[in-house]
């Protein structure tokens, strides 16, 4: 969901979001400092966390009924991801001597993703440079062993990323996610993504927090194939990633009525137990909102009964 449509209070490190969604358009503005802090865009909640139901509850008994609105996305006129030239980034004190099985698991992540039934869920989006493709060449991995932070300030990751990818995309089709040793603690969600520049050159970025042992963000994969912790991270990378694509950069391309994005639409839930990737590797990965499977009625429904959600299984 777009953040320019929730007003912030940062508290102990941590964000607390105090009130309810307001109208599409560029009102982030009103909220972050534009000339420091990208938007933080696609933001995944943890599990039950609602932005101030109580207020949501209040405006709603204040307004009239109104038709019931399509559930589906428009498109707002920016720019969509043809193709995804991924890096991760692991920053944190304790990569430097980690040995279990996230660093390696998300390489084989990322590497199945390209071409998966999983990428095709985003394929029937289009913008102004062309359709979102299957398409996503890894670049492989990078430590940075200084200290991680929490991901309240965009402008931190954005100056992290630039810090570590020495020569970003020139295509602007560069994404680069951060995964940090810094636990979530009382913070609402469990990953974002954004966009920012450099050297001039356009760069889309996620950040991810630890989310071992992390309930409100587990995603609850009993195949044993994966520690806990890569199934966390590996579900809300299919979020992010899947969002950045359809809905990359301002003015931003794809999203519905309330700013939600086809991650947004779709997550906590799963239309498969597991997700088989080009690679062969099986993941339970939530699903993602298709415009087309709405209309014809063929995918699943989502946390509120719609039936939009394709698993890419």
């Amino acid at each position: 969901m777009k953040i320019g449509m929730l007003p912030l209070l940062v508290c102990s490190g941590a964000l607390a979001i105090t009130a309810t969604a307001q109208g599409q358009g560029n009102s982030q503005t009103e909220y972050l400092d534009a000339q420091k802090n990208p938007p933080m865009l696609g933001i995944h909640w943890a599990r039950g966390f609602e932005p101030n139901p109580r207020a949501a509850e209040e405006a709603k008994e204040a307004k009239p009924a109104r038709p019931s609105r399509s559930p589906n996305m428009t498109y707002h006129g920016g720019v969509i991801m043809p193709t995804s030239n991924t890096q991760a980034i692991f920053w944190g004190t304790s990569w430097g001597s980690y040995s279990g099985d996230k660093i390696t698991g998300m390489d084989s992540w990322y590497k199945g993703f390209s071409n998966s039934n999983y990428a095709k869920t985003n394929t029937e989006y289009t913008g102004s440079n062309g359709q979102v493709g299957p398409v996503s060449n890894y670049g492989g991995h990078t430590i940075d062993t200084s200290a991680s932070t929490g991901g309240g300030n965009t402008s931190t990751i954005l100056s992290e990323v630039c810090k570590v990818v020495k020569s970003p995309d020139p295509t602007g089709n560069g994404y680069y996610a951060v995964y940090t040793d810094t636990p979530r603690g009382n913070a609402g969600y469990c990953a974002w993504h954004s966009f920012g520049t450099c050297g001039g050159i356009r760069v889309q970025f996620a950040y991810f927090f630890k989310l071992d042992g992390d309930a409100g963000c587990n995603p609850n994969d009993t195949s044993g194939q994966h520690s806990q912790g890569l199934a966390a991270i590996a579900n809300v990378s299919g979020h992010e990633l899947s969002e950045a694509m359809t809905d990359p950069a301002s003015p931003g391309a794809w999203y519905d009525s309330q700013g939600a994005e086809n991650g947004d639409k779709c997550a906590w839930t799963f239309g498969a137990p597991l997700v088989t990737f080009s690679n062969g590797t099986q993941w339970k990965i939530q699903g993602e909102w298709s415009n087309a499977a709405y209309t014809a009625g063929t995918g699943y429904a989502n946390s509120s009964g719609q039936k939009g959600c394709l698993s890419g299984k």
